[in-house]
């Protein structure tokens, strides 16, 4: 599995780049911002991109897929939550380097797959720091936007923030992943389940 992550915009998110070795196929989950960057590391991977997969409708996880899927062709992927605030959310506003993502092309939903060449994903919805969240699990990875970091977990004190389906959702979806599993995490560096299910002090 081909993968790169690069850290966007002025808020430091992950945006994470997925390919088949096989096929040259990808998907490119929360590109928030520097559109550029994120296609010149396309280029240079080789990659047709599939998909992009939003995790949650905040503006530092969305900002460039517009730009993303112009230059791509890709469709745009995301929850039903999420589809209510896009193309445009009430809740956020806008501003450069940030861009309102598009109407999602695919809605996702809890045990979805997603297929990019030899490479096979499910989708968790994961709510809690919104009700868009989703993670995106397999091949030993996870992807888990801002609902899990190292040693962290996602904010719930925003709008539609909600601590308690935050905290369920990872004791029941993330931590029961096998232990080995690699997390990539919307922000910070990657982790393993069994860090966080270890010695998370939020989780305890």
């Amino acid at each position: 599995m081909i993968l790169r992550k690069l850290v966007v915009g002025q808020i430091a998110s992950n945006c994470y780049i997925i390919g088949s070795e096989k096929t040259k196929e990808g998907m490119i989950i929360d590109p928030g911002a520097d559109a550029k960057e994120i296609l010149r590391v396309v280029e240079k991977l080789g990659l047709k991109i599939k998909l992009i997969v939003l995790t949650h409708r905040h503006p530092d996880h969305v900002g460039a897929a517009a730009q993303v899927k112009a230059a791509t062709g890709a469709d745009v992927a995301a929850h039903a939550e999420m589809a209510k605030y896009l193309p445009q959310s009430p809740s956020y506003i806008y501003e450069p380097p940030y861009e309102a993502a598009p109407y999602p092309d695919r809605i996702l939903k809890e045990g979805d797959k997603i297929d990019i060449g030899d490479l096979h994903f499910s989708v968790l919805h994961t709510p809690g720091h919104t009700p868009c969240g989703i993670s995106i699990v397999g091949e030993g990875h996870v992807f888990t936007g801002d609902t899990l970091f190292n040693y962290g977990i996602g904010r719930y004190d925003l709008v539609d923030g909600d601590g308690n389906a935050l905290i369920n959702g990872i004791k029941t979806k993330l931590l029961t992943l096998p232990l080995e599993t690699i997390v990539h995490p919307g922000h910070g560096p990657d982790t393993l389940i069994t860090t966080e299910k270890r010695a998370n002090p939020f989780l305890r």
